[in-house]
């Protein structure tokens, strides 16, 4: 079984024992999280779609981490003019173990 949740502007697919890297949320590890906006539930035989969200459906996890991707570099440049730049970035995330998946 699968869903597809609505989390910090984005979709992701999870399904059962799953670990998702989201978006930073405020919360501690080892703390329970539910997510109810639940656009879609899938399983080999029935696909369940909400308008927009599903009614009743419910995807409870588990903080696993707080932590910070890699870096990745943004290098700016103008030929001929001398002119370049570098700047670094690094996101945030929350990692989360999908414990069960509510339909």
């Amino acid at each position: 079984m699968y869903a597809i949740i609505a989390t910090g502007g984005k979709q992701y697919k999870v399904s059962e024992n799953d670990i998702v890297q989201i978006e930073r949320l405020n919360v501690e590890a080892g703390e329970k999280i539910n997510f109810d906006k639940v656009l879609m539930v899938g399983d080999t035989d029935s696909i369940k779609v909400g308008r927009p969200y599903l009614e009743n459906a419910k995807v409870e996890g588990e903080v696993v981490e707080q932590g910070r991707a890699p870096k990745i570099l943004v290098f700016k440049k103008k030929r001929r003019k001398g002119y370049k730049k570098i700047r670094g970035h690094r996101q945030c995330f929350t990692g989360i173990k999908v414990l069960k998946i509510n339909a």
